[in-house]
């Protein structure tokens, strides 16, 4: 079954894809080379700061002295990160022995920004400037508004349009991959798109930022410029207000799209404008592994199938009737059940049991998600059986073939079909026998050609 792209786990992942010619370009940041530093496994850093003042190749045998014997599969890991983020090259040398040698650019600008400290992207605007800065409350709250308000549109772009100011190009950027239209026809959720809305909001975050920037190019925008953009926002502070005269256009045209998503928020003063980064902006270089932005959950399941949702969110609504039937919405609760007819429709919009368990146990309420299983396990065993049932049969189209006229025909018949692993079933017994559907033309031509 289709599943959603692999999303990268930190920025980096995204930085180490680049051309090399691209990445070394991202070098001539201070700031980035900082940054690429602080996303290293600890033995890389290590390593980078041995190696930061050496202006001679080192020898990949010093380099394993370097670790005690059962470090050497962290060695490698080290060498294989440094390696893909270019800050090492590899040097063959007349011995044939393999040496490492930092690269240059990203060891002069760190030994600059070791020796003389570093300088942010841009200082915060004072205080007489900006009035009436949001809390960052407010902002929280803003920016999860945003980021809901996006995922409305994405299931039904009726329930959300008056509460957005995403333009149509926007969307179809943000949308890449997640929906898909015919003519005359409204946009529908894709496979991808169903996944999607399951996963949690940082990874959905980083499936969104990924499109954006393998997008860029169509735009006419360089993705080292927005990659070197982005990552400067993660440098940023949360609830400070940033001067938007000091942004490139290009610069200024992203802010803008990441305004829609609720990554920074725009305001307006008597004379400056300003933009002010969300959780979300800050977060951009967190691995999504990181336990620390886990939201509370809000989901109980009983071992009756019963689901109690204690949330007042249109979009939870809209999630859970994804994989399950609501019987009764509150102002404060969501009452359904997970059925076999419910489960059917979600396997078939190309959501898979494990998502759905991982949703479940994703989002379990304080109360049950202390417990193990957080989720009843009769409840998962049977959404993972459920899906094995609708898998153990499988579609084919085919043709059938019956009232041959002799014993001879039909036993060369199947001989032909077999040939070409085209025979699906036959009956000898009453000669009938059963072809792939797109073998039926070579099967029409075998039974005309004239028989000896």
């Amino acid at each position: 079954m289709p599943q959603v792209r692999i999303v990268p786990k930190n920025f980096m992942d995204l930085v180490a894809a680049l051309p090399a010619a691209k990445l070394d370009k991202l070098y001539d940041s201070v700031f980035i080379c900082e940054a690429v530093l602080r996303s290293l496994p600890p033995l890389a850093k290590k390593y980078v700061l041995q190696m930061l003042f050496i202006d001679f190749p080192v020898t990949a045998k010093s380099m394993e002295e370097w670790v005690l014997a059962d470090g050497l599969s962290k060695h490698k890991v080290a060498i294989d990160r440094l390696l893909q983020l270019r800050v090492i090259h590899e040097v063959s040398e007349r011995k044939k022995e393999t040496s490492y040698r930092m690269n240059p650019k990203f060891q002069k600008n760190l030994q600059q920004y070791l020796t003389h400290g570093g300088t942010l992207p841009r200082e915060p605007m004072p205080p007489n400037v900006t009035v009436r800065l949001p809390t960052l409350e407010d902002l929280e709250v803003y920016a999860h508004q945003q980021w809901e308000c996006f995922l409305l549109q994405l299931i039904n772009s009726s329930q959300a349009e008056r509460l957005t100011s995403f333009s149509s190009s926007t969307m179809r950027v943000f949308q890449r991959g997640l929906l898909s239209s015919r003519e005359n026809e409204a946009p529908k959720l894709t496979e991808n798109g169903f996944q999607f809305l399951l996963m949690d909001t940082n990874a959905q975050l980083w499936y969104i930022i990924r499109e954006y920037i393998s997008t860029s190019e169509d735009r006419g925008v360089d993705p080292t410029d927005l990659i070197s953009f982005l990552l400067e926002l993660s440098f940023h502070t949360l609830g400070e207000a940033y001067n938007l005269n000091t942004l490139t256009d290009v610069q200024r045209n992203a802010i803008k799209d990441l305004a829609d998503l609720g990554l920074v928020k725009l305001q307006q003063g008597r004379k400056e404008s300003w933009f002010i980064p969300t959780k979300l902006a800050t977060n951009l270089s967190v691995s999504l592994t990181d336990s620390s932005s886990r939201k509370e959950g809000f989901v109980v399941v009983e071992t009756n199938f019963r689901m109690y949702a204690y949330s007042t969110s249109r979009l939870h609504s809209e999630i859970l009737r994804l994989f399950s039937r609501i019987e009764y919405q509150l102002p404060n609760l969501i009452v359904g059940a997970i059925t076999k007819e419910s489960l059917y429709n979600a396997f078939e919009n190309g959501i898979t049991a494990e998502q759905i368990v991982s949703f479940l146990q994703q989002n379990a309420h304080p109360r049950v998600a202390e417990k193990i299983p957080t989720v009843p396990e009769n409840v998962t065993d049977q959404i993972r059986l459920w899906e094995t049932d609708r898998n153990r049969v499988e579609m084919i189209p085919s043709h059938l073939y019956e009232d041959f006229p002799s014993k001879d025909l039909f036993e060369a018949c199947c001989d032909f079909a077999r040939e070409y692993n085209c025979l699906l079933w036959e009956d000898s017994k009453k000669m009938r026998l059963i072809v792939r559907g797109e073998f039926h033309q070579q099967m029409r031509d075998f039974l005309r050609r004239p028989k000896q």
